[in-house]
């Protein structure tokens, strides 16, 4: 089968669950005999994980084009051979990393008109992505959107093409909550609208498909459920470990994924007797947007006097996370609002290593499938330190 994958790029400097998971599946599918193409869209693919993917070959829906078109008519009516200025590798690696420059008004209004597909200001955008699949060397036989804020492009790839559109779904709601009372409301209007050109939406989690199921209005014959899953080889298992208890935190390094809860969970573990030996290791990268929270953490760090016990790791690619995981005890990321997917408890456990989570989301349907870790109620400092404690202790 000929599968086009509609893939958004994180830009590459922080852990983007969604662009590793879709480079694997890719993978997974080209393993399985299929001729796919990963199509890139608004920001180059997270690193060297998604090195060697057969792709498209073109940037559809660049950032800093997307962005133009948005706010000034002009960009909407320029030359493809303009518009390729601003789909440089350079230009939108800058433009991913200056993620706190785009307020949450641009971001509810270019989503908006996103959704809107032909409609939208981006609709020059769409038909030319819809004009490359229609080349005989280019045409799927079915097209994958990565997520349902691509909602928008299904109704003119199945009026151009005639094929079946396949829509992943895998930790949209918070992107779209977080857009306001002004934009949020509007986007989930428009993402139902879209639903009736989706032939099947396949979720991360059981969890998942249930809280879309419900936002969406579909029946429940058009979802599906596929766990995401690991290339298991590529995952040594340390039989060393460290030679002190390591916690370890694998996510981008931000206030949503729980990075300061832990940071508190482990200056009140360190400040324990018995636990003054502990270390903490961070990993993931960050966004632009991310900066300001992560100097607050250091000052946390430094105020407790504990700032030398803590090691914030650079590299996060497939290399890099397996010597993380082999360097760390146990992990744990305290997600401020409940995941759908959780990428970072799969890879713990495929290098052997145990997971602490808070009972929310998806991470009580992961453990019980895997038995690689524990959840805790209550998504406190306190009830994480309690939860860590155990691990710690026999760790040592």
């Amino acid at each position: 089968m000929r599968i086009a994958h509609l893939m958004p790029g994180s830009g590459g400097a922080f852990y983007c669950e969604n662009c590793l998971r879709d480079a694997t599946l890719v993978r997974a599918m080209i393993r399985a005999g299929h001729d796919v193409s990963m199509i890139p869209m608004y920001l180059p693919p997270v690193g060297g994980d998604a090195e060697g993917l057969p792709g498209s070959g073109e940037m559809f829906f660049g950032g800093v084009n997307v962005y133009l078109q948005q706010k000034f008519s002009i960009f909407r009516k320029t030359p493809r051979w303009f518009d390729r200025m601003f789909d440089s590798r350079k230009m939108l690696r800058w433009a991913g990393g200056k993620a706190s420059m785009t307020s949450t008004k641009d971001l509810g209004e270019t989503t908006v008109s996103m959704l809107a597909g032909e409609s939208g200001r981006q609709w020059k955008e769409l038909r030319r992505l819809v004009q490359w699949l229609s080349l005989d060397a280019n045409r799927p036989d079915v097209v994958v959107l990565s997520n349902v804020l691509l909602a928008g492009l299904a109704e003119s790839i199945r009026k151009s093409l005639g094929v079946p559109v396949v829509c992943l779904l895998q930790d949209e709601e918070g992107f779209v909550d977080s857009l306001g009372d002004d934009y949020s409301g509007k986007a989930w209007d428009a993402i139902r609208g879209c639903c009736g050109d989706i032939d099947l939406f396949i979720s991360v989690s059981r969890y998942y498909a249930e809280i879309m199921r419900e936002r969406l209005g579909l029946d429940e014959g058009k979802v599906r459920v596929i766990n995401g899953g690991l290339d298991i080889s590529e995952y040594d298992v340390s039989e060393i470990g460290p030679d002190v208890p390591v916690i370890g935190f694998l996510s981008q390094m931000c206030k949503a994924k729980g990075l300061g809860v832990l940071v508190d969970a482990f200056i009140a573990l360190k400040s324990e007797d018995g636990l003054g030996d502990i270390r903490l290791k961070i990993c993931g990268g960050k966004s632009g947007a991310d900066e300001e929270f992560i100097r607050g953490v250091r000052e946390k760090l430094a105020g407790a006097g504990f700032l030398d016990d803590v090691e914030f790791v650079e590299g996060f690619e497939q290399s890099d996370r397996v010597r993380f995981l082999q360097g760390v005890s146990v992990v744990s990321v305290p997600e401020r609002q409940a995941a759908a997917y959780g990428l970072y408890v799969i890879e713990a456990n495929a290098v052997g290593v145990p997971v602490v989570q808070p009972d929310a989301g998806v991470f009580g349907e992961l453990i019980e499938a895997t038995g690689g870790g524990v959840v805790y109620s209550g998504n406190t400092a306190e009830a994480l330190a309690e939860a860590l404690r155990e691990f710690l202790v026999d760790g040592k």
